[in-house]
């Protein structure tokens, strides 16, 4: 496996073209970055300014090639590639509060937008005028949206919320789809019309552990289902659909996991702060969600051992048996410029033991220095410098 680095800079999003040949990502500003595989190397092609704010949610829609874009600046903008450059639309998504994320529906003629306005634009384009418009789905969202995914029918939408909750919901545009068939989710599917809510208790009174946080990421499965979502509380549930809506949940030993996707109908992949990704196996039959192991571990380099001298000479000097020392820790400004609050006062201490006991001035203590020192003086020297300064 070949690693890449793009940027000093954290990447915040970043999006794959069709055939993985290309990357949009944002370097944690109001900018995006398009970069191109040449050979082994990834060299930067294109820069897409246009936002005021973070960009915080990027998508590629596969078929037609579009980028979709949105920031803290409440805003989003379609780019379409003409004559070898980006061209932007805005789209006015009529909220208060950053946009959080932005998804391409399966189809790529409308995308969804999840704010901290509690709630989610349904964008289209409207051929009549012209331009992009929206509508808004707003209850019963309580908080801010972090994570979207849609239904491979173009018309269900799945939403992970700040407020502990996973809901799927309508986003059927008459304008721009026909009416949809039925589904294991439900078959009248007004715009805006909820599905299923994940809570505390399922429907068959099991208890679901995996609603103690905010919902990071969601995902249909192929055939759209079952729904995963990962929460903070490191918890990874699966939902079923259907008049029952089954919900299984399992609390994994790993930090908390940010993202989800099925790779088979039984197979579940997550990945988080713990910068490796985990899979989980579903079982149909038992209805059960299972840790199916870590995938990708990074292996750890072996550590040097230390002797049984050095382990003593530790142990003398800094009452450790570890090599680490507080030295180690600070900071190299604060050795720099940490004063040594008592070096002062002692030196003033021994001019007056000094100058009181032997008659001495300053132009004498450059014998200490020179290593001619008497009994007398030694004995002045210690009883300073044993004897702890008094705090004033």
């Amino acid at each position: 496996m070949a690693y890449h680095s793009f940027l000093l800079e954290p990447i915040s999003c970043h999006a794959w073209n069709k055939d993985r040949t290309q990357i949009a990502l944002c370097p944690n500003n109001h900018e995006v970055h398009i970069y191109k595989k040449d050979g082994t190397q990834w060299n930067r092609i294109h820069e897409l300014k246009e936002h005021n704010g973070q960009v915080t949610g990027i998508d590629w829609a596969t078929e037609s090639n579009r980028i979709v874009t949105c920031g803290a600046d409440r805003n989003a903008y379609v780019w379409t590639l003409k004559e070898g450059t980006w061209k932007p639309t805005l789209v006015i998504l009529r909220i208060n509060r950053a946009a959080r994320c932005v998804k391409w529906s399966p189809k790529e003629n409308k995308f969804a937008v999840g704010s901290g306005s509690r709630l989610i634009s349904i964008c289209y384009f409207e051929q009549e005028n012209d331009w992009w418009v929206c509508k808004h789905i707003k209850k019963p969202i309580r908080s801010t949206i972090l994570s979207l995914d849609w239904h491979p029918n173009n018309v269900l939408l799945a939403a992970g919320c700040c407020d502990f909750k996973c809901r799927v919901f309508s986003a059927y545009i008459k304008e721009v789809e026909e009416k949809p068939g039925p589904t294991p989710w439900g078959s009248k599917m007004p715009f805006g019309e909820m599905l299923f809510e994940s809570s505390e208790s399922g429907a068959a009174g099991q208890t679901v552990a995996g609603a103690g946080g905010w919902v990071h990421g969601v995902c249909f499965s192929h055939s759209g289902n079952r729904l995963a979502w990962t929460s903070h509380d490191s918890t990874v549930s699966v939902a079923e659909g259907g008049k029952t809506s089954t919900v299984n949940s399992l609390r994994s030993e790993t930090l908390p996991l940010l993202c989800v996707t099925f790779i088979t109908e039984n197979s579940i992949v997550a990945a988080g702060h713990d910068c490796y990704p985990v899979l989980f196996v579903y079982d149909e039959a038992k209805a059960s969600l299972t840790f199916g192991g870590k995938l990708d571990v990074p292996k750890q380099a072996a550590q040097k051992g230390i002797s049984a001298r050095e382990r003593f000479q530790n142990l003398d000097r800094r009452a450790s048996e570890t090599q680490s020392t507080e030295k180690d820790l600070k900071h190299p400004a604060q050795e720099q410029h940490q004063p040594n609050l008592c070096a002062g006062r002692r030196k003033k201490q021994v001019r007056q033991v000094l100058h009181h006991r032997h008659g001495w001035g300053n132009g004498h203590l450059g014998c200490e220095v020179a290593g001619v020192c008497n009994e007398g003086l030694k004995d002045s020297l210690n009883e300073v410098y044993v004897t702890p300064p008094k705090v004033y």
